[in-house]
C-alpha cells in the first residue's frame, strides 16, 4: 500500500478519510506517529491553510502528504466562522466542540429557522513532495441548515446543529457511510481519487 500521511491530529477526520481511501490501497498515517505538532493556519483561507499544513507535513516526513482545511459558513453571520471554525471559541482540546457549538447557536438565538442557511466546506490538498509545483487541490460543499439544539451522536465537530434537508436529520444522526456519501469532504475526497490516477 501507498503510504501517505494525513497533516492532522483529528481523529475523526483520520477515520473519515480511511474509510475512503482504504480501497484504493493508500494507508493514511496519522502526522502524530511520526510526532509532528499542529503548524500554525495563517491562511486566510481553506486554500492556503491546507497548503500550509500539507507542506509542513512534508517537510517533516519526507512522505506524500494530505490535508484537509474545512469549516462551516453561515449566512446569517456573513460566513463565519469559516476558516476559524475549529477554534471559534478559542477552546482548545476535548471540549472544544462543546464550546464551539455553544457558541455557533448564542450567535444565532434571533435566527428563524428558514435564515439558518449554511454550508460545509472541505480542500483537500495532496502534496507529492515538499516542493510540489502542481498540488492537487480538490474542494466540497454541503448545503443545510443549523438547528437550535445538537441532535445525534455520530460525526464530530458542528455534525449535532447541521440539518440535512434531504435527509431531515442532522448529520450526527446519520451513519457514517451516508454521511461520506453525502459530505463536504466526501466530495472533496471523490475528487481527489479521481484525479489520483493521472499523477506522474
Amino acid at each position: 500500500m501507498q503510504k501517505v500521511v494525513l497533516a492532522s491530529g483529528n481523529q475523526g477526520k483520520l477515520i473519515e478519510l480511511q474509510a475512503i481511501l482504504s480501497a484504493n490501497d493508500v494507508e493514511l498515517i496519522p502526522q502524530a506517529y511520526f510526532n509532528i505538532s499542529e503548524v500554525e493556519e495563517t491562511g486566510l483561507s481553506f486554500v492556503e491553510n491546507a497548503l500550509i499544513k500539507a507542506r509542513h507535513a512534508c517537510v517533516k516526513t519526507g512522505l506524500p502528504c494530505i490535508a484537509d482545511d474545512s469549516g462551516i459558513e453561515v449566512d446569517a453571520l456573513d460566513g463565519e466562522p469559516g476558516i476559524y471554525s475549529a477554534r471559534y471559541s478559542n477552546t482548545y482540546g476535548s471540549s472544544a466542540d462543546t464550546e464551539n457549538n455553544a457558541k455557533l447557536l448564542q450567535e444565532l438565538k434571533q435566527i428563524p429557522d428558514l435564515d439558518r442557511t449554511a454550508r460545509f466546506q472541505c480542500v483537500i490538498v495532496f502534496l507529492r513532495h515538499e516542493k510540489d509545483p502542481m498540488p492537487l487541490i480538490c474542494q466540497g460543499s454541503w448545503k443545510g441548515r443549523i438547528t437550535f439544539k445538537e441532535s445525534g451522536e455520530n460525526g464530530f465537530g458542528y455534525d449535532p446543529l447541521f440539518y440535512v434537508p434531504t435527509h431531515q436529520c442532522t448529520s450526527a444522526e446519520l451513519q457514517p457511510e451516508v454521511k461520506n456519501s453525502l459530505s463536504h469532504r466526501g466530495q472533496a475526497l471523490r475528487q481527489l481519487l479521481k484525479c489520483w490516477q493521472d499523477l506522474p
